[in-house]
């Protein structure tokens, strides 16, 4: 089963929630802010998005969080599992939309990426 981790107020959120539903995906979907994802899913989607050069595509870099935490320059000193423990920590952290099933990990939402990897 998928689970999408989306926030209300995010427009690409509820963007990829109705493509999944219009292409008939069967998803589960979590509150982002209010449950975010655990270290075992942070985990695999780093694997999915390459390992730890890819760290930093799990971060909503754009977003106040990060600017407040100066994350921009902390980042690069960081170990995996003390970045990993701040995303599972503050779900502001996480980019979003998140989805993560058995096979596969997407942040972001990019139509034709998605189509590609849920086909």
């Amino acid at each position: 089963m998928l689970i999408i981790y989306t926030y209300a107020n995010c427009d690409t959120c509820r963007r990829a929630v109705k493509w999944l539903r219009a292409q008939g995906i069967d998803f589960a979907e979590k509150a982002i802010r209010e449950t975010p994802p655990s270290m075992p899913e942070l985990r695999a989607m780093l694997a999915y998005l390459g390992g730890a050069g890819a760290l930093r595509k799990l971060f909503n870099t754009a977003g106040r969080d990060y600017r407040d935490l100066k994350l921009g320059e902390k980042l690069p000193g960081m170990s995996e599992s003390q970045a990993l423990a701040l995303l599972a920590d503050n779900g502001n952290l996480v980019k979003r939309p998140f989805l993560i099933g058995e096979s596969c990990g997407l942040t972001g939402f990019d139509e034709k990426t998605w189509s590609d990897s849920l086909r």
